[in-house]
């Protein structure tokens, strides 16, 4: 997601910030190969290999802790100034010595010297944001993934919100992260605590002020690219650790999009353990209400109607509004779709008057992806039961000539979608 809050310094100016795919959108120096930051122009003034490692030697060598404080300063923030663009994240990251001596400083306490940790850490943030770095960034440096999340858990770590950064964008796109990650998560991190990481994870996340010097928003979008792994989803699931019910009041989160994200992300994955559906849908956990709630507007009801609704639901004031990020709406019926899957999940969702809400936001939906979405959604509550033997359509095997024209439908909606965004002015 975009983020605006780390910047460059003063001699690398940085852009505004953009949506990306990534947790944290990639901070570009807008000055790279024309007016740049000194650090930015030499090294793209370098032909060879051996001139680009001379001067990766020459900043090792200025990021030592035995480096003067204003040096080191100000070789932290032209390596800053380099990540700002993929040409400069490529020549530092095949620079071993220069990756090693840049995680040596971001270890070190943030009184060091003034901005070099800081730049250290947004530096990392920036390398990470980059999907074809992340393989060579962990051949070098191995160990990184399990530093990063005790710092990031660490209550009182000035740089956790950096940590849970990198983590977020490394976890993203990389198999072997996510795997390794997913063995540490399993044993505690901290001696003095039993509480596996993965539980102190939602804990940092779900606790107001457990670190009071860091944002810990990016520990949801983390938690959300690791509960793609099955024993990851089995450890949130479990109903005597109660984690799912800490996350849900995060989906309504005010101040941020990305723990909101985050955590709909998680639920939405958590949603294909189909076997969870009627204790998710259940009195212990009642995710339906957390789910519908972001998606409900202001729109009056009928008695009749009204009784349908589950309680929070019901007499919502006049200024209530939905969620406003439209990803984010999706991926709200997304996971409602996914509970839909099973006749059980099916009625328990039509009992609790989803359609309700989901008309009425049909009505309102200014998306064309998320109006399709819900109309998919609605055609699954109002239709006929799936016949014999397809109740569980998570389970179904579906034909290849079905198949194929399922996707042929999907390209006629896609096209159709496309139309109407140029219609609306949309990109």
């Amino acid at each position: 997601m975009g983020h605006s809050d780390w910047v460059f310094p003063s001699d690398c100016p940085a852009p505004s910030s953009r949506r990306s795919h990534l947790p944290l959108a990639v901070l570009r120096c807008t000055w790279w190969g024309g007016n740049s930051c000194s650090s930015c122009l030499e090294m793209s003034r370098k032909d060879s290999d051996e001139e680009v490692a001379d001067v990766a030697k020459e900043l090792v060598t200025f990021l030592t802790q035995t480096a003067r404080p204003d040096v080191q300063a100000e070789a932290a923030r032209h390596i800053l100034g380099l990540t700002g663009s993929e040409t400069g994240r490529s020549l530092l990251v095949a620079q071993a010595g220069l990756l090693q001596a840049l995680v040596r400083l971001m270890d070190g306490p943030p009184t060091a010297a003034k901005g070099a940790v800081g730049d250290a850490w947004r530096a990392m943030v920036n390398l990470s944001a980059e999907p074809n770095v992340h393989n060579s960034m962990l051949a070098e440096l191995p160990q990184l993934p399990v530093q990063l999340l005790a710092r990031a858990l660490a209550p009182n770590w000035p740089w956790a919100g950096e940590a849970a950064a990198v983590l977020a964008n490394l976890s993203r796109e990389s198999e072997p992260i996510r795997e390794l990650l997913e063995k540490s998560l399993e044993s505690s991190s901290d001696k003095a605590s039993p509480e596996p990481s993965l539980a102190l994870l939602v804990t940092a996340l779900t606790t107001p002020g457990y670190n009071p010097h860091s944002p810990l928003h990016y520990l949801a979008s983390l938690l959300s690219n690791l509960s793609h792994l099955p024993r990851v989803r089995a450890f949130l699931l479990d109903p005597n650790r109660r984690l799912i019910q800490r996350l849900l009041p995060l989906t309504h989160w005010p101040d941020s999009a990305v723990p909101r994200m985050g955590v709909v992300g998680t639920l939405r994955n958590c949603c294909f353990e189909h076997g969870s559906h009627e204790w998710l849908l259940g009195p212990q956990v009642e995710l339906l209400t957390f789910l519908l709630m972001p998606l409900a507007g202001p729109e009056e009801f009928s008695e009749e109607e009204m009784d349908r609704l589950p309680m929070d639901l019901q007499y919502l004031p006049p200024d209530k509004e939905r969620e406003p990020d439209p990803e984010i709406r999706k991926m709200l019926i997304e996971t409602i779709m996914l509970l839909t899957a099973t006749a059980p999940g099916r009625k328990l969702v039509k009992d609790q008057g989803a359609y309700l809400v989901l008309r009425e936001l049909h009505n309102w939906e200014p998306d064309p992806d998320v109006r399709l979405a819900c109309e998919k959604l609605i055609q699954v509550l109002i239709g006929d039961e799936p016949e014999a033997g397809m109740e569980n359509l998570l389970e179904v095997t579906v034909p290849p000539d079905v198949e194929q024209r399922l996707q042929q439908l999907d390209q006629q909606e896609q096209q159709q979608l496309q139309q109407e965004r140029e219609e609306a002015g949309q990109p």
